[in-house]
């Protein structure tokens, strides 16, 4: 049996979180985890396979921890396990400065909040689709 697409969604706003998961684990058929904290996303990337992480730039803090989705981003790039997971922003964080500082701790994408459920499904489908051959 073919094991399920898996995403993990660390985003601190339960409304979006929950929105992110039915959209994906319903129509594209994926398996998704969330996280409301950094610290927490940190933790479930650590303990189970992945093939699509989605960050929220703004997290609370959690025990005196401050992580944020950029510094989350570049702890998980600097994982050798985790390094090839694609990392996506989903975020209202939309200047230049936070598209660079995203891209400059490793991810891969930046999904401005408000997003469209389409955005979500298309990146889905596209990550999905095995690689094609020269």
């Amino acid at each position: 049996m073919e094991r399920s697409f898996r995403i993990l969604v660390v985003e601190d706003e339960p409304v979006i979180r929950e929105l992110v998961r039915s959209l994906l684990s319903e129509s594209e058929e994926c398996e998704v985890a969330t996280a409301g904290t950094g610290l927490e996303g940190l933790r479930l990337a650590k303990s189970e396979p992945f093939d699509l992480i989605l960050l929220d730039v703004v997290l609370p803090s959690t025990d005196s921890v401050q992580l944020d989705g950029v510094a989350l981003c570049r702890i998980l790039r600097a994982d050798a396990r985790l390094a090839a997971v694609p990392i996506y922003m989903l975020t209202a964080k939309a200047k230049r400065a936070d598209v660079a500082a995203a891209t400059e701790a490793g991810a891969d994408g930046y999904i401005h909040k408000p997003f469209r459920g389409v955005e979500l499904i298309d990146l889905v489908t596209r990550l999905k689709a095995p690689p094609l051959r020269e």
